[in-house]
């Protein structure tokens, strides 16, 4: 969803189940945040993107257009930056509020826990382990050091 020049990136309300704002995040960039209480164990947001094959997803990653790539299956992927709800804009905690979860070809944001109002909400990217690693700025006391999963440690729903 578009959103104007000099203002915050816009969420599709359409594909959020609670009140959620885009601000300055300070782990980075721009975050979503909470504007109402969410309970655990509740749809928050669906990612959205223009659905691709996984080897246009590789050539957009060699490309350097990588930002906002999810991949929904071994065979597709979506890339947020067209057609996507603004979930895109959650970033990446060691010790996250959120998990996704894949359902009929479709990527949910679930809440893990209780998220208050004002709260970032965060996701474990859990990136391959074989790929660069990429620093964490979560600042959890959970912190890992990277937004890649540390090599011997099993990879979650993402």
């Amino acid at each position: 969803m578009p959103s104007r020049p000099g203002q915050p990136p816009a969420l599709d309300p359409a594909f959020a189940c609670f009140r959620l704002r885009t601000g300055r995040s300070g782990i980075q960039g721009t975050g979503v945040f909470a504007r109402e209480p969410i309970p655990a164990r509740r749809k928050v947001i669906e990612y959205t993107g223009e659905k691709i094959i996984m080897r246009e997803a590789i050539r957009r990653l060699r490309g350097g257009h990588h930002r906002y790539l999810f991949g929904l299956s071994k065979r597709w992927c979506l890339d947020a930056r067209i057609s996507g709800s603004g979930a895109e804009y959650v970033n990446h905690s060691c010790d996250p509020n959120l998990f996704s979860w894949r359902v009929k070809g479709h990527i949910l944001l679930m809440s893990r826990r209780r998220i208050s109002v004002g709260e970032e909400l965060t996701l474990d990217y859990n990136y391959a382990a074989d790929r660069r690693l990429a620093p964490c700025n979560c600042n959890s006391p959970r912190c890992r050091g990277t937004i890649n999963i540390k090599p011997g440690r099993s990879q979650s729903r993402r």
